[in-house]
């Protein structure tokens, strides 16, 4: 130990200069911990000390998702640290963002396939009267007195709740009950970032809205007669409404650090939940960069199910965020329900958009105006001319927050808006937000006309008006435009995003302090409010999978994570492929991944496909990381990387992701199967490629005699015909009873 700090200090004198402070996250080799130590906190802090001459205290420390802590370093004393043979890794904070009624009816969930009390039991192994699933959701906390989290016959907090509630200025823990067991904040990496310049209060509770709305769709108990300000009404009600919620608070209003998501999920497994839900991310880098990852990493060894939202930055590939196999991630699709509006033009033609609320204007036509080619285009704050604006509507460009504009509008003196998708690769996706006065959202085509209107009539008039909410809308479901797409630049190998859920114009419950347009000027308080977002869609996996663990307890997360997938349906309620919010064309593998998820097939996959975290090591070490950086990822010094996968595609994954390279026309990977259904059952393979594209698969039949069977089969895929498009197929094992389908996504590598 006094050779290291002799080191440190040598290279102290080497920068004598004094830096910008920064988080950094320390990753320690456990098992270098002298002797001298009792616990790994007090070496930490020698460590730490050591470098920076008592000048700098630990921010976290980290136990069990991770070996290490977090603590606020100079440049020069962070990279001094890289070079200490006890460091395995040095990590700058990143700060990330949040991705932001009718659902159980649409997911046909409304009675949790009888596994709860009084509805039945459709599981073999489900034993328990009142199954103990816990989900630990890392948001922007929770507002406890929302009915969602009432706990109105639940029995006592289960057994394996290691977690509390802890106390804020506007927080008590006895707000904490049998639903709500759980409630944190995690804000030192956050208060570091912005210099100790934090003006937020620091408590459990929600002031953004974000978390409240994901833990109430995940888990959130029946509620009778909600609404938004009266559209969508009806019983609102999570995935999972007989699960406890633990909220742990780690976004704050300029969004999400991770020093603070690595102790939130070290917190989580500490306490003992069964599932974490994120519903954030950003740019992702390798997987022993990046924090949530490896942090994730751990929680799947302990058995913990974790999802995430796959991100909105679609619909441009390459976008995945929380992509990591071992994580299951989430892109965002429509429900079958419609909150229609209307632009009626002058020349009575009339465009269908969309709109929460607002309301009407009336049935007067008045002024339109437009002024294209600056600021005022946009409608951005200050940028409209009263005198020119003031009893009129308001033709706005759709970038930006669909309820500032109203805003801008509203106090220019404006009584209605049109909003238009300028830009193609929205199309004629139109979300539906709520806004401060009358107005709609139209698609690309319908903007070009009104413009056209604009710039050719003398004296161009319109009017807004709100519609009724429609049901049974077809097509349903199809890709958000914003959803992320694949591939996943860590490994391309791994098909992304897994699954598809509902994340558009989502019900769910809200803060009684935050507006539903989110915007301080607007005076309106609501129970509930209807958002959209991968963040919406990622809590409807997570109730899903709180289900499954509970019918299924004995069940791997790998074994719940396949369920899902392969059971998840890929064509639309016109029987036709799911298609792409922004045009209407053929989704693919790499934007809808297995398919959308049906959580009652779920229930009976039939077949599994079974992963453990040595077949992860295994699949990281094929990854081309040095032995250091493998170890980063899986917490395990002992790690030499013997066993690894000839192909990273070789993990036993669900999905295949098949990379031709530019001399390379043939791939060839290998899946086990366990059976999960019948005994005495038998399968038959189906096969769906483009024309570009030959499929293989040997045997073609599986045979197994018992449950618990495993079967191995091979498939080779041949590249006819080279393309720069990504394209989708599938490989699917069926029987009278099961159909279990993998998808396939493929990839030409550009010469």
């Amino acid at each position: 130990m006094a050779s290291s700090a002799a080191f440190l200090a040598l290279v102290l004198l080497a920068f004598p200069c004094t830096m910008a402070k920064k988080t950094y996250i320390v990753q320690m080799r456990e098992q270098s911990i002298p002797v001298t130590f009792k616990t790994s906190r007090d070496w930490y802090s020698a460590n730490l000390q050591s470098l920076t001459s008592g000048t700098a205290d630990l921010l976290y420390v980290y136990s069990d998702a991770f070996h290490g802590y977090a603590a606020s370093l100079e440049p020069h004393q962070a990279e001094a640290l890289r070079s200490s043979d006890a460091v395995l890794g040095v990590y700058e904070d990143v700060m990330y963002h949040l991705h932001t009624t009718r659902t159980p009816h649409f997911l046909k969930v409304e009675d949790e396939f009888g596994l709860w009390p009084g509805t039945g039991n459709h599981s073999k192994e489900a034993h328990q009267p009142f199954p103990d699933v816990i989900i630990g959701l890392l948001d922007s906390g929770v507002w406890p007195e929302s009915k969602s989290f009432d706990d109105t016959g639940y029995p006592g907090v289960p057994a394996q709740w290691k977690g509390k509630c802890v106390s804020g200025p506007d927080f008590d823990p006895s707000l904490c009950n049998k639903k709500l067991i759980g409630a944190y904040f995690f804000a030192k990496g956050y208060i570091e970032a912005l210099d100790g310049n934090m003006t937020e209060v620091q408590t459990p509770r929600d002031h953004e809205g974000h978390g409240t709305h994901t833990a109430s769709t995940a888990a959130g108990s029946p509620v009778a007669n909600a609404s938004l300000l009266g559209r969508a009404r009806g019983v609102a009600r999570g995935m999972a409404p007989h699960a406890r919620v633990a909220s742990y608070k780690v976004c704050w209003e300029k969004g999400c650090v991770s020093s603070d998501i690595l102790a939130a999920t070290d917190q989580a497994i500490r306490d003992g939940v069964d599932v974490i839900s994120m519903s954030l991310g950003g740019l992702d880098g390798l997987y022993y960069k990046t924090v949530i990852a490896i942090g994730a990493f751990s929680a799947m060894e302990k058995g913990i199910f974790v999802s995430a939202s796959a991100g909105n930055s679609g619909p441009f590939p390459e976008t995945i965020s929380n992509g990591a196999p071992w994580i299951m991630t989430v892109g965002a699709s429509t429900l079958d329900r419609n909150f229609p509006a209307y632009a009626l033009l002058g020349n009575k033609m009339r465009f269908t958009g969309a709109s929460l609320c607002g309301g009407s204007m009336g049935n007067e036509l008045v002024g339109l105006v437009y002024n294209p080619g600056n600021r005022s285009s946009l409608c951005l704050e200050a940028s409209l001319d009263p005198n020119v604006v003031r009893g009129k509507v308001v033709l706005c460009d759709g970038l930006g927050p669909q309820a500032e504009k109203s805003a801008v509008v509203r106090d220019a003196g404006g009584v209605g808006v049109i909003i238009l998708n300028p830009l193609e690769y929205r199309g004629e996706e139109v979300p539906a937000t709520c806004n401060l006065i009358p107005t709609v959202h139209v698609g690309a085509k319908a903007g070009k006309l009104i413009k056209e209107y604009v710039k050719t009539d003398p004296n161009p008039t319109a009017r807004v008006t709100m519609g009724a909410v429609e049901v049974n809308v077809r097509p349903a479901p199809v890709v958000g435009s914003f959803s992320s797409r694949g591939p996943y630049c860590p490994s391309w190998q791994i098909l992304k995003p897994d699954v598809i859920a509902p994340g558009i114009n989502i019900l769910a419950a809200w803060p009684d302090d935050v507006s539903p347009s989110g915007l301080p000027n607007d005076e309106r308080r609501v129970q509930f409010n209807i958002i959209t977002g991968t963040s919406m869609s990622c809590p409807h996996v997570s109730g899903v999978a709180a289900l499954l663990k509970a019918a299924y307890p004995k069940w791997s997360i790998g074994a719940i994570k396949s369920a899902l997938m392969t059971t998840a349906y890929v064509h639309d309620n016109t029987r036709k492929p799911i298609t792409n919010g922004p045009d209407g064309t053929p989704s693919s593998p790499w934007a809808l991944g297995a398919g959308h998820i049906d959580p009652r097939k779920a229930l009976s996959p039939g077949l599994i496909y079974d992963l453990t975290a040595d077949d992860y090591i295994a699949f990281i070490c094929s990854l081309n990381y040095t032995i250091e950086q493998v170890q980063s990822v899986v917490r395990r010094t002992n790690v030499t990387c013997s066993t690894k996968l000839s192909n990273p595609g070789q993990l036993n994954y669900p999905s295949f992701a098949v990379v031709f390279a530019p001399n390379k026309t043939l791939v060839q990977y290998t899946r086990e199967v366990t059976n999960v259904g019948d005994a005495g059952s038998v399968y038959r393979v189906e096969v769906e490629v483009p024309s570009t594209v030959a499929l293989r698969v040997r045997p073609r039949r599986l045979v197994f005699g018992t449950v618990g069977e495993k079967q191995r089969y091979s498939v080779t895929f041949m590249a006819r015909k080279r393309t720069d498009a990504a394209r989708g197929g599938s490989s699917t094992w069926r029987n009278h009873q099961h159909c279990v389908r993998s998808p396939v996504g493929f990839l030409w590598e550009k010469p």
